[in-house]
C-alpha cells in the first residue's frame, strides 16, 4: 500500500495528538503537567541548562519557560542557580527527581500500550524511519 505524504504527517501528527493527550491524563495524578515532566526529563540530561535551552528542548519561548520554570522552582520541583553573568542555571531537586522517576513508569505504560501492535523490528524501523525524515535540525 502506498502512502501519500499528507497521509503519513497526518498520522503522525494523530500519533503525537494521542500520546499528549494520554501522558497529559497520566501525569494529572502527580500534580504534573506534560511540559512540567518533559523539563524534569530534560534536566536530568542537561543538567545546569540554561532557561533558553530548556525552552527549546520542550518547545517552548524563553518567556513561557521563565514563567513555568519560576513555578516549578516555587513547588520545589527545580532549583534555580546564578550562572557565568546574568545566566540561570537549572538543576533537579530531590522532588523533582522523584516525580521524574513516578512520571516515567506512567509514560512508559502509554508509550506501551501506544505500541503495542509493534513488534520489536517494527519499533526500531519506525525509529530509524522518524530519524531519517527528521535529518539534521535546519535550524542548528
Amino acid at each position: 500500500m502506498r502512502h501519500r505524504q499528507s497521509d503519513v504527517g497526518l498520522a503522525v501528527k494523530r500519533l503525537q495528538h494521542r500520546h499528549h493527550r494520554a501522558f497529559s491524563r497520566a501525569l494529572a495524578p502527580l500534580g504534573l503537567s506534560l511540559v512540567q515532566w518533559d523539563t524534569l526529563r530534560h534536566l536530568r540530561r542537561n543538567p545546569d541548562a540554561s532557561l533558553h535551552d530548556l525552552a527549546v528542548l520542550t518547545f517552548q519561548t524563553d518567556q513561557s519557560f521563565g514563567s513555568l520554570a519560576t513555578r516549578m522552582a516555587q513547588r520545589g520541583l527545580i532549583e534555580r542557580i546564578p550562572g557565568p553573568g546574568r545566566a540561570v542555571r537549572h538543576r533537579l531537586t530531590e522532588e523533582g527527581e522523584r516525580l521524574l522517576v513516578a512520571g516515567q513508569e506512567l509514560a512508559d505504560g502509554v508509550l506501551n500500550a501506544s505500541f503495542q501492535n509493534l513488534t520489536e523490528e517494527q519499533l526500531d524501523q519506525l525509529g530509524d524511519l522518524l530519524d531519517l525524515a527528521l535529518g539534521p535540525d535546519p535550524a542548528s
